[in-house]
C-alpha cells in the first residue's frame, strides 16, 4: 500500500498557528511603541530568529550558560508581547520604559546572535584521573601478582618426580687418635679423663676431639695428644 506523499501533522499545524499569533502580537507591540512601517514587521522576525538560534545551540552543543541566557531573553520578549497585547496594556499610550526596550532590542538581538554564532561551548573540561591512585586506608592491601614465570616453574616442579631421600650412612667407629706429638702433663690427662667419663655418662658415646678441645680450652694438637692418652 503506497503511503501518501503529504500528511498533515497536528503538531506542525499547531506550531504554525502559534507562530503566526506570536508574530502578530510582536508586530502590534512594536507598532504601538513607535516602530512603524517595515520596522514593525522586522521585530517579530528578530525575536523568533534569536529564539530559534539559541534553541539550536542548546540542541547541537548541549546545555551552556550563553545559550540558556539568550533563549530566556528571547522567550521573555515573545511572552511579554503576547501578554501586553491581551488588553493589560493601553497600546495607544505606551509607557516610556517600554518604548526604550523596543528601541534597544535590535542592538541586543544583534549582540546575542553574534555571540551564539562565534563563541565556543563553555562545557567544563573533563577531569583527568590521576595515574597513581591514592592509597585507601579502609581497604585491605591487595597482594601483587606473581611473575608469569612462577606458574611455569611450579608446573615443572609438579611434573618432576621427587628423588628418594638419601639413606643415612651407618655409624662408624671413631678413628684411633694419632700418637701424641707433644708432651701432655699428667694432671691435664687426669682432668681430661674425668671430662670424657662425664660426657660418656651423659650422652652414652665417647667424647670426640672437637668436644674435648672445647671443654678443655686447649689447641687442636694438644687435644689430639690428650685423646691419644685417653684411648
Amino acid at each position: 500500500m503506497a503511503r501518501p506523499a503529504f500528511r498533515v501533522d497536528a503538531v506542525l499545524v499547531q506550531a504554525v498557528i502559534a507562530g503566526a499569533l506570536s508574530f502578530a502580537h510582536l508586530h502590534d507591540l512594536a507598532a504601538a511603541a513607535g516602530q512603524d512601517g517595515w520596522k514593525a514587521w522586522a521585530y517579530p522576525i528578530s525575536v523568533d530568529l534569536l529564539l530559534v538560534a539559541s534553541w539550536r545551540r542548546l540542541r547541537s552543543e548541549g546545555p551552556s550558560r550563553l545559550a540558556w541566557c539568550w533563549f530566556l531573553i528571547a522567550l521573555v520578549a515573545s511572552l511579554g508581547a503576547n501578554v501586553a497585547t491581551a488588553g493589560l496594556l493601553d497600546l495607544h499610550h505606551v509607557p516610556a520604559w517600554l518604548r526604550i526596550l523596543v528601541a534597544a532590542w535590535p542592538a541586543l538581538a544583534f549582540m546575542g546572535g553574534t555571540l551564539l554564532a562565534h563563541s565556543t561551548a563553555d562545557h567544563p573540561a573533563p577531569e583527568v584521573p590521576a595515574t597513581t591512585p591514592e592509597p585507601d586506608s579502609d581497604r585491605e592491601p591487595v597482594a601483587s601478582p606473581e611473575p608469569e614465570t612462577l606458574p611455569v616453574a611450579m608446573t615443572e616442579a609438579e611434573e618432576t618426580p621427587a628423588l628418594p631421600a638419601a639413606e643415612p650412612l651407618p655409624a662408624t667407629e671413631p678413628a684411633a687418635p694419632a700418637a701424641p706429638a707433644v708432651p701432655v702433663p699428667a694432671a691435664l690427662v687426669d682432668h681430661a679423663r674425668k671430662v670424657a667419663d662425664d660426657h660418656q655418662t651423659r650422652t652414652g658415646s665417647p667424647i670426640d676431639n672437637d668436644t674435648l678441645r672445647a671443654r678443655l680450652g686447649v689447641p687442636p694438637q694438644l687435644a689430639a695428644a690428650i685423646a691419644a692418652q685417653l684411648a
